[in-house]
């Protein structure tokens, strides 16, 4: 039963903890979000500046427009903002509980009864929500700014056909001795399908005996079918047959995993979940790309959540007493424990690839280094709440 108010001591509010709690999570979030954009900004201008190197040698070297050339690097920013945001989380965790330990708050409220894990917890549930953040990110924003960014490097600064110069696929060793060239003027990963399509069908004398044009073709397993052809035959007695078809059927010598493979330059990070999913279930890897494949799929969702796994290890680094300390130490402990985390993901990922077994291998490589770290920040926290 709440005590009347003219029974309740003077200055005694109703309720006091659970004000003060909140008030206490709103502080403990307010000193993260400095240290964190500090972070943010420090990461994405060390890796930038690597880019803008790269950058300036294209416009150097290769004369491409300067604005071409900045609009391709504002292409690739996305992808090195979701590539730091844990490590700036890792950085601003470290720094905001230097600074509190250094200011004896975390003893202070330790006096006032408050443990250790629950004024911690605001972190981390910012660690966790920064973690759906850059998820979000690379399955969204990521894969659409790589594209842009591939597109214009290859048709506007190096100014080649769509996807590497690679719009256009080629047959050899065809009956009789010919081969078959596939032009294209682009391709819609998502609709599977060829657009602006030239087929030229070489006989062994390198004369061309059969062109087929058409607008659009959609893979249907296991080849091509392209809408509305216009045919143009070539006899040997150098006349010309002109025919329209409904539809065509021809095998171009790639399948759409091939393609999206080259319209990524051949790396399975730049590609999303999604795209590497589709990659997976067609059916075109071998046993050894499959597991890869598999692996970088459940990486780049293990991946995201390192924003966590950094925010929980960081806090008992963060509380612990050091000696010239500051943003310095933060910043050189932000990296080593950095480094050691991918280290640890790269090698996990490299073994699990060449083991045999299914899709729960790759599983466990992906997501083994955020359980370690996780099992090892815990262990650190519940040491450092003891005290």
């Amino acid at each position: 039963m709440t005590r009347p108010e003219h029974l309740r001591p003077a200055g005694v509010a109703l309720f006091p903890r659970r004000i003060g709690l909140k008030i206490l999570d709103r502080y403990m979030v307010a000193e993260l979000i400095g240290p964190f954009n500090f972070g943010l900004s420090a990461f994405t201008a060390i890796i930038a500046a690597t880019n803008i190197l790269a950058i300036g040698r294209l416009v150097s070297e290769e004369h491409a427009p300067l604005l071409a050339a900045v609009v391709y690097f504002l292409w690739q920013v996305p992808e090195i903002v979701v590539t730091v945001m844990p490590m700036a989380m890792l950085l601003g965790t470290l720094l905001a509980m230097q600074r509190l330990s250094g200011d004896s708050e975390v003893t202070a409220l330790g006096a006032g009864g408050v443990g250790l894990v629950r004024a911690v917890t605001p972190v981390l549930v910012v660690g966790l929500a920064i973690s759906f953040v850059v998820l979000l990110l690379q399955e969204t924003l990521v894969p659409y700014a790589n594209d842009q960014a591939v597109y214009l490097r290859e048709q506007t600064i190096r100014r080649v056909g769509p996807y590497g110069g690679g719009s256009q696929t080629v047959i050899t060793g065809l009956p009789g001795g010919g081969e078959q060239v596939t032009f294209f003027r682009g391709y819609d990963a998502p609709a599977q399908e060829l657009l602006n399509v030239t087929i030229i069908t070489y006989g062994a004398d390198k004369r061309p005996q059969l062109i087929v044009m058409s607008d659009r073709g959609r893979f249907e397993a296991p080849t091509w079918t392209f809408q509305n052809a216009r045919e143009y035959r070539f006899e040997a007695d150098g006349s010309t047959d002109y025919s329209e078809e409904p539809t065509v059927r021809v095998d171009v010598g790639e399948k759409p995993s091939e393609l999206q493979q080259r319209a990524t330059d051949n790396n399975r990070e730049t590609m999303s979940r999604s795209q590497i999913r589709e990659i997976i279930a067609s059916g075109q890897l071998s046993p050894h790309e499959l597991r890869a494949y598999q692996t970088t799929y459940e990486g780049k969702l293990a991946r995201p959540f390192a924003s966590f796994v950094f925010t929980l290890i960081a806090i008992p680094f963060g509380i612990r007493p050091a000696r010239g300390g500051g943003t310095g130490l933060g910043f050189g402990l932000a990296v080593a424990i950095a480094f050691v985390y991918f280290v640890i993901a790269s090698v996990c990922a490299a073994v699990v690839t060449g083991l045999p077994g299914g899709y729960a291998m790759s599983a466990a490589g992906a997501w083994a280094p955020n359980v370690i770290f996780i099992a090892i920040g815990a262990a650190l926290l519940r040491r450092a709440a003891r005290y």
